[in-house]
């Protein structure tokens, strides 16, 4: 099993220990009454099992701006794509591309560790860049799980034409909303990350891949420092 994996389904059980001891808090009328540890056993066990399929997901940011979350198993590799940026993580490379005044460079690094998993290397390198990512999310729930001042709502909803189970937590530490689909993907994000509003809305779900997404962008520069770090 992944470290990645194994630690968020670690932190899981721990929450839903603590939670055995302490008692569940009722939750708001507006949501369906589910207690704390059920929350985050739900999302995480969603979380986890994401992390093994192969799917495409586009977001919508806010001014028009889109953003895409793209992996695959056979060959396992991941890419993150975002208003300025992309995140590339194969067996052969991590790739980095930044586009400013129009012109996009892109720099070639050294594969991740042997038996590592490409989204899990991919998403610990978006969340440096500021980006919402589905781990980040879980770690925002098991926060709020573990503070008995929060707040949580729980409902269900269609997104993007998938169902999804959506919770807002309100707490002094920082309140957000967020929904997960039932395959695993990130449906939705209204908080903060790193004290910056951020905001995402899926809006198209596949289980397939373009392999043009793993590519470098169409006339990208390229420093490639493999061999530097070799």
């Amino acid at each position: 099993m992944p470290a990645a994996s194994t630690t968020l389904r670690t932190l899981a059980v721990s929450v839903i220990t603590l939670l055995t001891v302490t008692g569940c808090q009722a939750l708001d009328d507006a949501g369906r009454a589910m207690g704390r540890a059920d929350i985050v056993n739900e999302l995480a066990a969603r979380l986890d099992r994401a992390l093994e399929l192969t799917y495409s997901a586009e977001y919508q940011l806010p001014g028009g701006r889109t953003a895409s979350i793209t992996q695959s198993q056979d060959p396992a590799r991941s890419a993150y794509e975002w208003p300025g940026g992309k995140l590339t993580v194969t067996a052969e490379a991590t790739t980095r591309c930044d586009t400013a005044s129009g012109r996009t460079v892109c720099t070639i690094e050294a594969p991740p560790a042997p038996n590592s998993k490409p989204s899990v290397v991919l998403f610990a390198a978006a969340e440096r860049e500021g980006q919402v990512t589905p781990p980040m999310v879980m770690g925002l729930l098991t926060a709020a799980a573990l503070d008995p001042g929060a707040t949580i709502t729980q409902s269900d909803t269609t997104v993007a034409g998938h169902l999804a189970t959506c919770v807002d937590v309100r707490q002094t530490a920082g309140s957000f909303a967020t929904c997960v689909t039932g395959e695993g993907a990130l449906g939705s994000f209204t908080g903060q990350v790193d004290g910056q509003p951020a905001e995402l809305a899926l809006s198209r779900y596949r289980e397939q891949v373009d392999g043009a997404a793993f590519d470098l962008p169409p006339g990208a520069g390229v420093v490639d420092r493999r061999q530097a770090g070799s």
